[in-house]
């Protein structure tokens, strides 16, 4: 339990909430709660199944367990008891969405008014529905903290924890060959500190790494030199290792695929043997079992691997990291790639968030900085006493940060923008804003119908040459769809078409922070739809039409399509009604799959998403769209997702300027304890 004072119990105790007395009447606050969306049916579903398992366990027990199931639905791992008794209303983020601030009844800090952090604790020691993990349980209570949990999660985390911390212990190198290798893949008269070198290193003498960046910090070109590293050396040995490239989703495999082959073609023919082009979603690599939670790949069955690779691992939650990890051969090496500053996962946990909470500090011990020293020549020692903090800590030994960005210099806006955000100051938010570069835009809306927002999905921004050069909307590609049809079904010719309207879709892209409401994603793509058929690029705006881009929201492993694919639906030459319109998916592997719209169930149309969706994506020009109210979901990382998805412009679209400075200034806090058992 929590060793600090108690400040709830200090006070004279005042009478708890009728509800907190009853079942029966917590039970009916709990289904007004469900109602309006406070909580979702499968929350009232777990309180009401724990009282079932004990009709005499209090009232305290069963709303512990409903809210630790409703933050495992907004990706929480578990409930701090102590943090949601000091701030009831922001903790659980009720009541959500539109009616967020608004003064309605039944809130939870006027529900938990009075209840002591011990008189909860001491309800829950009195029912065999929670114990410290000792036993298998519904909750579970972790001992000496206020962390409170589902018996799953638990056991993931835990898990998670022990296996990571089973890869940290040290690979034996010789360095006389890796100093020899390092030099045949890097400069060796280094202009400033080589991280990318640094990083190649570090990882090579670890069966877990971790390289995080930002973009454009070359995450993927160092990923490939360390596997020509890791290869030669193991030639060396006479062995060549089995490498398995992987990303979350279909969309970031796919991304990977393009930007691995391209940084293999700049290694010398010697070095670019052994290393695989072909990425694959975790889902496809683990073999996923179709309506089921288990795959081919597990503890008993290990991949066929001695080195796996995962891209984008912001996007992992826990339970997926859990699979990976189990079905990992003891002794093959993971490594991880992503921008620890972007959103955590969909799903519950912030698994690179957690891991790498201390990057920016570097924190190198002494045996770490002088190995590091031998193998490189560069002096990493000096940084971190300058800019840095020294560490004994076994993870921070298998974590490089890459922080020189080769995308976004110092006169990029996108850049200078993402770095202002993540610095947490709204000054300097503005001021990059009013610097004037040219690869920013900001608009400041009267409300949601905003003309200005129809100017930009259409046009996107002004056009230096005709029709071409600048930051582009949505009538680019469907002009580009238009211009560009096949005048027979000649396979070659579908497919070329197909590329060229997919790459012209992903010039632009516009985001979104939430689902609804006027401000939201499915409202805006009505209204985008209209926009569109105005102006006579699309022939109508409901069901299927051509000109139509969808997203995949669940895996269909009979279509072989994942979560998060992106398609169009296109009209075959000569179609003379919807029977001929066919939806074109790019695969990760480079391919395109055709498919009939009848057989796509889960999906949506996307000419806006939530910056959720987006991850794994980059696009020429992004727009994001923050809307006019408070809301609980804008944080820090929301918004630095949705710029760094930007390669060449972003426009900001505001509904209210304080909703940015909110924005910036609110840090996601994802309640987990994965780093504290691994510190």
């Amino acid at each position: 339990m929590s060793d600090t004072l108690d400040l709830f119990d200090s006070a004279p105790a005042a009478p708890l909430h009728p509800a907190l007395e009853q079942w029966c009447m917590l039970e009916s606050l709990l289904q007004r709660w469900q109602a309006r969306g406070w909580i979702r049916a499968l929350d009232l579903a777990l309180g009401r199944f724990l009282h079932e398992l004990d009709p005499q366990a209090s009232p305290l027990v069963l709303l512990a367990g409903v809210l630790t199931s409703h933050q495992l639905g907004r990706g929480h791992i578990c409930v701090d008891l102590e943090m949601l008794l000091a701030t009831p209303d922001a903790a659980l983020s009720l009541p959500p969405d539109g009616e967020f601030g608004e003064a309605l009844p039944d809130r939870p800090e006027e529900l938990l008014h009075g209840l002591g952090l011990s008189q909860w604790q001491q309800a829950l020691a009195t029912t065999a529905l929670v114990t410290a993990g000792e036993v298998p349980s519904p909750l579970v209570l972790e001992a000496k903290t206020t962390r409170l949990y589902l018996y799953r999660q638990w056991g993931y985390e835990v898990e998670v924890a022990a296996r990571v911390q089973a890869r940290l212990v040290p690979v034996a190198v010789d360095e006389m060959r890796m100093q020899q290798r390092l030099k045949d893949l890097f400069d060796p008269l280094p202009t400033r500190l080589d991280w990318q070198q640094l990083a190649c290193a570090l990882v090579a003498g670890r069966r877990f790494g971790i390289i995080t960046g930002g973009p454009g910090t070359g995450k993927t070109t160092t990923v490939v030199r360390l596997l020509a590293l890791l290869q030669s050396l193991a030639r060396d040995e006479g062995r060549t290792l089995r490498i398995r490239l992987a990303a979350p989703t279909g969309k970031a495999a796919a991304r990977l695929t393009e930007s691995i082959s391209g940084a293999v073609g700049q290694l010398s023919p010697a070095l670019q043997q052994g290393i695989p082009h072909e990425v694959t979603t975790l889902h496809r690599l683990l073999g996923a079992r179709p309506g089921t939670r288990r795959f081919v790949h597990h503890l008993d069955n290990p991949l066929h691997a001695d080195l796996v690779v995962v891209d984008e691992a912001s996007m992992i939650d826990l339970e997926m990291m859990h699979q990976l990890l189990a079905a990992l051969p003891p002794q093959a090496r993971l490594i991880l790639l992503g921008d620890k500053d972007q959103l955590a996962s969909v799903e519950a946990g912030s698994v690179l968030g957690d891991l790498c909470a201390e990057a920016d500090a570097g924190g190198y011990d002494a045996a770490t900085l002088a190995a590091l020293q031998r193998q490189t020549g560069l002096d990493v020692a000096a940084w971190q006493a300058a800019e840095g903090a020294a560490s004994t800590q076994p993870l921070a030994q298998s974590i490089a940060m890459l922080r020189h960005s080769h995308r976004f210099g110092a006169d990029s806006g996108i850049g200078s923008l993402a770095r202002a955000v993540n610095s947490g100051s709204p000054t300097a938010v503005k001021q990059v804003l009013a610097a004037g570069f040219a690869d920013l835009g900001l608009i400041t809306l009267t409300g949601a119908d905003d003309t200005a927002v129809q100017r930009l999905v259409l046009k996107g921004g002004p056009q230096p040459a005709g029709d071409a050069g600048g930051p582009q909307g949505y009538r680019h590609y469907l002009r580009c769809l238009h211009a560009g049809r096949p005048v027979n079904g000649d396979a070659d010719a579908l497919d070329s078409w197909a590329r060229g309207v997919l790459h012209a879709f992903g010039e632009f892209q516009l985001l979104c922070a939430l689902r609804r409401g006027p401000w939201g994603v499915e409202g805006l793509n009505q209204r985008i739809a209209e926009v569109l058929a105005r102006d006579g690029l699309i022939t109508r705006t409901e069901g299927w039409y051509e000109g139509r881009p969808v997203l995949v929201t669940r895996n269909d492993y009979a279509l072989g399509l994942m979560n998060g694919d992106i398609g169009m639906t296109l009209a075959l030459p000569g179609a003379t009604d919807e029977l001929q319109l066919r939806v074109v998916f790019p695969l990760a592997d480079g391919s395109l799959k055709w498919v009939l719209p009848s057989r796509l169930q889960a999906i949506e149309t996307v000419f806006a998403m939530t910056v959720h969706k987006s991850q794994g994506s980059e696009f020429a020009h992004t727009a994001l769209l923050l809307p006019a109210t408070a809301n609980p979901v804008l944080t820090r990382e929301l918004v630095y997702t949705g710029i760094t998805r930007a390669s060449r412009w972003f426009t900001l679209l505001l509904g209210h300027r304080g909703r940015l400075d909110d924005a910036v200034r609110t840090r996601v806090r994802r309640a987990s304890g994965l780093r504290r058992r691994l510190t």
